[in-house]
C-alpha cells in the first residue's frame, strides 16, 4: 500500500513558486457546488486567473443542477472576484453511461470512482482545448471525498491531456470549516446529498432510519 501524500503542502509548494516566479497563471478550476467553491474561490483568485467550470452530469434532477449552477453564479458576484463561471450543458446520459453496471456499490467506492473521472476528463479536456496552464477540482474540499483518489486521477488525466494538475487538498488547514462559514455569510445553498440518484436515496435511507430511532426513543420515555 503506498504512503498517502500531504497534497496541501504539495498545493503550498507550487503557489509558493508561482509566487516566485510573479506569474498569474490560468486555472480551469471544476467546481461541484458554491458552498464548496467558496474557500477555493477565495484561496486562489489572488493568484490565478480562474474560470469556474460546472459539469456535474451525476446531478439529478435537471432543477437541482439549475439550481446549483445558478448558486454558483450568484456566490462569484457577492464575493466581487474576478472569475468566468462557464456552466456546460446537462448531460444526464454521459453520466450513467460512465456508472452503468456499478449502480449496486456503496457511497465512496467504484461508482463515485467513475464519477470523479468523467467529471475530471471533461474539466481536463476543457483545459486543453482552452489553453490553460492548470486544471482542478473542488470536490477534495469535503470531508467526504478522497483527495488522494481524486489527485491519482488528476495526475493520470494531466499526462493524457498535457495540463498539469494543481495537485490539492482544499479540505486542509481549516478549508472545509472556513467553506462553512463562507456559505452562512453568502446564505448558500447546500444540499444534503452528494448529487446522483444513489446518494439522495441513501440520504433519504439513513434519515429513516434516525427518525425510527427517535421515534423509539420517545416510545420508551413516554
Amino acid at each position: 500500500m503506498k504512503p498517502k501524500v500531504n497534497y496541501q503542502l504539495v498545493l503550498e509548494k507550487e503557489l509558493e513558486k508561482i509566487r516566485r516566479e510573479g506569474r498569474r497563471p490560468r486555472l480551469l478550476l471544476h467546481g461541484c457546488c458554491a458552498p464548496c467553491s467558496s474557500y477555493v474561490l477565495e484561496y486562489l483568485a489572488g493568484l490565478f486567473d480562474i474560470t469556474l467550470f460546472y459539469y456535474n452530469p451525476n446531478i439529478a434532477p435537471r432543477e437541482e443542477y439549475e439550481h446549483r449552477a445558478s448558486e454558483a453564479a450568484r456566490l462569484i458576484r457577492e464575493m466581487g472576484v474576478d472569475v468566468r463561471l462557464e456552466v456546460a450543458p446537462y448531460e444526464p446520459e454521459e453520466w450513467r453511461a460512465a456508472v452503468r453496471g456499478l449502480e449496486g456499490e456503496p457511497e465512496g467506492g467504484k461508482r463515485c470512482e467513475a464519477c470523479f473521472r468523467l467529471r475530471l476528463q471533461k474539466a481536463a479536456e476543457a483545459a486543453s482545448a482552452g489553453g490553460y496552464d492548470y486544471f482542478t477540482t473542488t470536490l477534495s474540499i469535503s470531508p467526504l471525498k478522497d483527495a488522494q483518489l481524486l489527485c491519482a486521477i488528476g495526475g493520470e488525466l494531466s499526462e493524457t491531456f498535457g495540463v498539469p494538475y494543481l495537485y490539492s487538498d482544499f479540505k486542509k488547514r481549516g478549508g472545509y470549516q472556513r467553506s462553512i462559514e463562507l456559505s452562512a455569510v453568502h446564505h448558500l445553498y447546500r444540499q444534503d446529498y452528494c448529487g446522483c440518484v444513489y446518494s439522495k436515496a441513501e440520504r433519504e435511507r439513513r434519515k429513516a432510519a434516525e427518525d425510527w430511532k427517535e421515534g423509539q426513543a420517545v416510545m420508551q420515555n413516554a
